[in-house]
């Protein structure tokens, strides 16, 4: 089984990303890609600009990633109640090639912010936009108050609670 994982964030220091790997390296037995967005830096999309460049390779081969993937686990970063500049831009490329872009993949959505709010806002919208990609969302958590629930030297949640909310969504998974 091989999971993709990645934060819905260009931050090099992507707290969601962190959340994102530390969530799939809690299954057993899987193959765990992390992806980082800055590997997928696009032009702003515009219909102009596809008209004038067509669909970049780095879309596509965004698109193929998930498409060779088992599964999904995704951790949205929140700016200003919404999605990230960067993934937003990402995905919109992405469904232009594919609009079911999530190709059914089951799907763990997962946010977290410094916060005690978790970025639960950002994650709403992407549990209730995902479907409509052809996204199989199997269970969603928001993480709040990152640096005070999870250890950057160990790499883990120390709040045991959230901890076993988040195994018990990642079960979902499997």
């Amino acid at each position: 089984m091989k999971i993709i994982a990645f934060g819905a964030s260009s931050s090099k220091k992507s707290i969601n990303k962190k959340l994102a790997a530390y969530a799939a390296s809690l299954m057993n037995d899987v193959e765990v890609e992390v992806l980082d967005l800055n590997d997928y830096e696009l032009p702003l999309f515009s219909e102009d600009k596809e008209a004038e460049i067509g669909q970049p390779q780095l879309a596509k081969e965004f698109i193929a990633k998930i498409g060779e993937s088992n599964a999904l686990v995704v951790s949205f970063a929140e700016h200003n109640g919404s999605y990230s500049a960067a993934y937003k831009n990402l995905f919109d490329w992405s469904s232009r090639i594919n609009p079911k872009v999530f190709q059914n993949k089951p799907m763990l959505l997962l946010s977290t912010s410094p916060g005690p709010g978790g970025a639960a806002s950002v994650l709403a919208a992407a549990v209730n936009s995902a479907p409509h990609f052809d996204g199989d969302v199997k269970s969603s958590l928001s993480v709040p108050s990152f640096y005070e629930n999870f250890d950057l030297e160990a790499g883990v949640i120390k709040n045991q609670g959230i901890n076993d909310q988040l195994a018990n969504a990642v079960k979902s998974l499997v």
